[in-house]
């Protein structure tokens, strides 16, 4: 039975043994403290990174391949601190030169040049008409309250019924040549010989309706202009010199036509303005600023109404006073 007992140290060796009687237990834990203090002196690096051969280092071979063969004997996180002694050591970053920052680099120093890096209007493509795109970014949508500017626009949103923007802003030039630089005054005092004049050389441009329309518009904005004091402040009167936010997310949620514009278009009628029905009205309302229908989503929307703030501080006193005119006019003639 002694040889037995003796012949049992394995038994000893397993892990159950600890689960057993308290000598058991003793003796088992002190092997294991044994054991793993004998584990934990090889992981001490015997040959220090220091006594590496220099010649490798100085020829800039990785330390971390006349290391790798000691270390595989020895415990792996040896590998570990080699390696990362070596990446510094040699000076290179594998993972910190990514291809990916360097074409993200790339995008944004071409895409300037090659595509829109701001968002505007759907209606706004990148196959749009550069002069459109910039009259999108610089005019369109801006609050304009020079008389000659509205003048010029109002017969832009007119043309609209036979031409595109693009067309019209391609041939704005020869529009201001005919027309005096849209000069009231002096369209208003167009005879019929230049009327005649005017079909000739503006034929390809507007039809014969909407050039005499451009006269007679003329002749009632000198008319406004005595009564209001200037065609702006009649015009900004029916929004209480205040423009208009209609904050749309979508081009399809634009309208063609508003309660405010059929309002100003029956008030322009029967002045006696011709061609100014709701929807060229509507359209000249959002060309001058009246109207802010840039979407939300375009980087004009916010600009505009930056200009807006700017421009309306120093015309409140007098705007008062002209809308009450604007007000009672409109009730006298009902």
């Amino acid at each position: 039975m002694a040889t037995k007992l003796k012949s049992s140290p394995k038994s000893v060796m397993e892990p159950r043994a600890i689960l057993g009687p308290t000598g058991n237990r003793v003796r088992v834990s002190d092997e294991s403290k044994r054991k793993t203090e004998a584990l934990k002196k090889p992981q001490r690096p015997k040959i220090p990174v220091s006594q590496s051969p220099q010649s490798a280092v100085q020829s800039n071979v990785s330390v971390d391949s006349s290391c790798s063969f000691d270390s595989s004997s020895s415990n792996s996180s040896f590998k570990t601190v080699s390696s990362r002694k070596t990446v510094k050591r040699n000076g290179v970053k594998p993972v910190k030169a990514k291809v990916a920052p360097t074409a993200d680099k790339i995008v944004t120093e071409v895409s300037p040049a090659t595509s829109e890096p701001l968002k505007r209007c759907d209606w706004i493509t990148p196959f749009s008409d550069p002069l459109y795109t910039s009259f999108h970014d610089e005019e369109w949508g801006v609050p304009v309250y020079d008389d000659m500017k509205l003048f010029e626009l109002l017969v832009f949103s007119q043309a609209l019924a036979e031409l595109s923007w693009p067309t019209i802003l391609n041939k704005r030039d020869i529009f201001r040549k005919l027309f005096d630089n849209f000069d009231p005054s002096s369209v208003a005092q167009y005879t019929e010989k230049k009327m005649l004049s005017l079909k000739v050389v503006g034929s390809l441009l507007l039809s014969e309706p909407k050039l005499r329309a451009v006269l007679e518009n003329a002749k009632q904005m000198l008319k406004v202009q005595q009564e209001f004091g200037s065609f702006s402040s009649y015009c900004w009167g029916f929004v209480n010199h205040k423009p208009l936010r209609n904050g749309f997310r979508y081009a399809r949620q634009v309208p063609i036509k508003t309660p405010k514009a059929e309002l100003m278009s029956k008030d322009m009628m029967q002045r006696g303005f011709r061609c100014v029905g709701p929807t060229v009205v509507y359209s000249f309302m959002q060309v001058a600023g009246i109207v802010n229908d840039h979407l939300v989503t375009c980087f004009r929307y916010q600009e505009c109404n930056a200009n807006v703030k700017k421009d309306i501080k120093p015309k409140t006193e007098e705007t008062e006073r002209l809308t009450k005119d604007v007000a009672n006019t409109c009730l006298s003639r009902q």
